[in-house]
């Protein structure tokens, strides 16, 4: 994700990372020599000409821009859903940690803070443990160092490894209502608080496990390219010599809008623009371990030439 500060509009034109523009160079650098190819036969340099008219082009990019308009609210759509599902992550896990600490019965508060320990090692794997999910990675590294080693084993051996934790944080409010330290009215509030994360993971699942249509992804981008690859042709009878200029800037404003909406269809990727999932799974672990009054050492993550990951 890209975070650096409100820049100049003279600097913010010659911003370079977090652009799409370096990988989209080598497709304007065709573009561009095309539209060469396309002054040069209208200048007769070359034996064949090829004119086209503008009329076309103007009715192709109205539609075409309408097509990527909607492609890209729908990618939006995607990503805005993937980043208020990790916000509600914490509201969620918050809200648990603070149950455990305040709703159980009894007068010892050192025991109930103990026992709340137990909850927290779960809810602060529980991040990491989605976001390796999301992104098809091994989890081992992160869950071991946060998890006592036979719960680690048990959620290893699992396939769904955030849904395992979550039984886990289930079967501790079970224990827990056994022994009279909850009532009725405290497990409902557990309960709801943990299917509040339910939803949390289930909506990431959803979104990482339904792209968005083949076809249309692909009629886009053909027409796309179709479109750009033809322009010059269009533009060389009515501007000459500055065909090379003008076809290269069209051909990024379209480019670019389809290389966004494909960076940011899927979220929870490692791409330059898509959600820090590591940054926002650090930052729920910390706050927990906040409310339970201890240090956390996790250090803090700071932008990496303006990404954070």
């Amino acid at each position: 994700m890209i975070v650096r500060p409100h820049l100049h509009w003279f600097r913010m034109l010659l911003a370079w990372r977090g652009s799409v523009l370096p990988q989209l160079l080598p497709r304007l650098f065709i573009v561009l020599c095309v539209s060469i190819i396309a002054v040069a036969a209208h200048d007769h340099i070359l034996k064949l000409t090829v004119n086209l008219s503008t009329v076309p082009f103007s009715l192709i990019g109205i539609a075409l821009a309408v097509f990527l308009g909607f492609r890209n609210s729908a990618s939006y759509d995607r990503y805005w859903e993937g980043r208020k599902l990790w916000g509600q992550m914490l509201n969620e896990t918050r809200s648990l940690v603070r149950e455990a600490l305040t709703l159980p019965r009894g007068a010892d508060e050192a025991a109930t803070r103990e026992r709340a320990r137990e909850l927290v090692s779960l809810l602060a794997a529980l991040p990491h443990a989605l976001r390796h999910q999301l992104r098809n990675t091994d989890p081992r590294a992160d869950l071991e160092t946060r998890l006592p080693h036979a719960l680690f084993e048990r959620v290893m051996t699992s396939r769904y490894r955030p849904a395992t934790l979550m039984l886990c944080a289930s079967e501790w409010v079970r224990r827990e209502a056994r022994e009279d330290r909850l009532d009725g009215y405290a497990v409902l509030a557990f309960e709801r608080n943990l299917n509040g994360i339910s939803d949390v993971i289930g909506g990431c699942e959803r979104i990482v496990s339904t792209p968005l249509p083949f076809a249309y992804t692909v009629m886009i981008h053909r027409t796309v390219y179709f479109f750009c690859a033809t322009l010059p042709f269009g533009l060389v009878e009515s501007i000459g010599a500055l065909t090379p200029i003008f076809a290269v800037f069209v051909a990024y404003a379209f480019m670019a809008h389809e290389a966004i909406a494909s960076q940011i269809e899927d979220p929870f990727g490692t791409e330059d623009n898509d959600l820090a999932l590591n940054m926002m799974s650090a930052g729920i672990e910390a706050a927990l371990h906040d409310l339970m009054g201890e240090p956390t050492s996790l250090p803090a993550r700071t932008p990496e030439q303006f990404i954070l990951d």
